[in-house]
């Protein structure tokens, strides 16, 4: 039986706490003060820790600060001077969630309920913390560089509490693979992961789509829907590109994140809802919010903890182990087996990635198809893709020079043919490379004479 403490001088709040946690099958300890919570805990190790935040010798949060005390046990700050301040400083600071008083027994059993498996989760984090070297990545993120080490240590952190996520990033970068991670990590993985882009939905049925509606509330609206925060009931709800919300609609959210409840469209009871929000955007948030995309007091009720994802430009090294990565899922699929040459990787690595590593998969994914042996050259990518993949010993054959004061036309002319050379004369292949449609291949090989160059093959 799992063994907690309560720290709060209010007796018959602590009483009744103590009450609710037995009847959940945990033992409890109740004491009144910061020096006995300290003398307790020298004696027997717990499993969490239900705090007060003001207590008759100091403030609950300074046992925060002695984790070598606490050991591996867990916060859940309790409060009657409830302040959105206080609690997202608690969070940071560690603790898994947070209750007012009077306690809500609803929520203390959600929270509860979310303890019984942290254990588990603490125990993953850890294990996976100290893989990262060996298998190259963290759950489902990929990466050994410095920048995604970084997303890794937030994640880790993170997860396991109940604070809302922003995650800052440019598109591509790999938000939703985040946010199904902090999931995973989380004390909410058995309960539902749900995924919206606000961005995507048209701004008349985004209110539908979020909080549901009833029979008849607007025409069409031929039976009840259960929107995304009635369906991820205590699980995760996903918000990518939120800045792209409404706000009239942001209004609504920031209703439902401050008192944990809402309407269905053409309704009038209030439907409750514990729903961990993880939210995404393509912008700075600050600038979203100086140009009027997104409310400052959603904002920062989003933003309690910021992960910023780094474009694929900011990590290049960890193409050697995404682009294989990617490769082996499409082998599976295919039952074919490919790999990439040396060369292939090292142009992967020169190139500036503007969509990042969706753009990288897409990629991957094209030379796949296009490779007719089983391992894929520098051929099988795309021309925009391979601007640097000259190796060494072809450098003078893949080199042109074109003369100062050439025409248009002429350089153009040099250039189409000096690839179809590079190619072999594989008109396709050259066209691809160039950017062009085989018929304009065609219609220039013809006004230069040089339709008697070999086919394609």
């Amino acid at each position: 039986m799992s063994h907690l403490l309560i720290v709060d001088d209010d007796a018959n709040s602590a009483r009744m706490l103590a009450t609710v946690l037995e009847a959940e099958g945990f033992s409890a300890t109740v004491v009144g003060s910061l020096r006995e919570a300290r003398q307790h805990l020298m004696l027997m190790p717990v499993r969490a820790i239900f705090l007060d935040l003001f207590l008759p010798d100091g403030r609950g949060l300074e046992l925060l600060n002695d984790p070598q005390l606490v050991g591996e046990a867990e916060f859940v700050l309790i409060t009657g001077h409830a302040s959105l301040d206080t609690s997202i400083q608690a969070l940071r600071l560690g603790a898994v969630d947070y209750l007012t008083k009077p306690l809500n027994v609803e929520h203390l059993k959600r929270v509860l309920g979310r303890l019984h498996g942290s254990g588990n989760v603490r125990s993953e984090i850890s294990q996976m913390s100290a893989m990262v070297h060996s298998k190259g990545g963290f759950s489902g993120l990929i990466g050994r560089s410095a920048p995604m080490r970084r997303v890794y240590d937030q994640t880790a952190r993170v997860a396991p509490t109940a604070v809302n996520v922003l995650l800052v990033g440019e598109s591509g970068t790999g938000k939703e693979v985040v946010a199904q991670t902090i999931h995973h990590l989380s004390r909410r993985r058995d309960r539902p992961f749900l995924a919206v882009n606000c961005g995507a939905i048209s701004p008349q049925l985004i209110e539908s789509e979020l909080f549901g509606h009833e029979k008849g509330s607007f025409t069409g609206a031929t039976r009840q829907h259960r929107g995304y925060f009635e369906r991820a009931h205590n699980g995760t709800l996903f918000l990518d590109e939120v800045t792209e919300m409404p706000v009239d609609l942001q209004v609504k959210l920031l209703r439902v994140l401050e008192t944990g409840q809402f309407i269905r469209v053409g309704s009038e009871e209030p439907i409750e809802t514990d729903v961990r929000i993880v939210a995404a955007t393509n912008r700075n948030p600050l600038e979203a919010v100086r140009q009027g995309k997104l409310r400052e007091d959603l904002y920062y009720r989003l933003d309690v903890f910021e992960v910023q994802l780094p474009p694929l430009r900011a990590r290049l090294d960890d193409i050697d182990l995404l682009a294989p990565e990617f490769l082996t899922s499409i082998n599976q699929a295919d039952g074919v087996p490919r790999s990439f040459t040396p060369a292939a990787l090292d142009a992967l690595k020169h190139y500036h990635w503007p969509g990042n590593v969706r753009e990288l998969r897409n990629v991957v994914h094209r030379a796949a198809i296009m490779a007719e042996q089983p391992e894929i050259d520098t051929i099988e990518l795309p021309a925009t893709h391979a601007v640097h993949r000259v190796a060494a010993s072809d450098a003078q054959r893949d080199v042109l020079s074109i003369p100062l004061g050439s025409s248009i036309a002429d350089a153009e002319r040099l250039l189409i043919l000096a690839t179809l050379e590079r190619f072999d004369g594989a008109r396709e292949r050259a066209a691809e490379s160039l950017g062009i449609s085989l018929k304009t291949l065609y219609n220039r090989l013809r006004e230069y004479g040089q339709l008697s160059v070999s086919p394609d093959r």
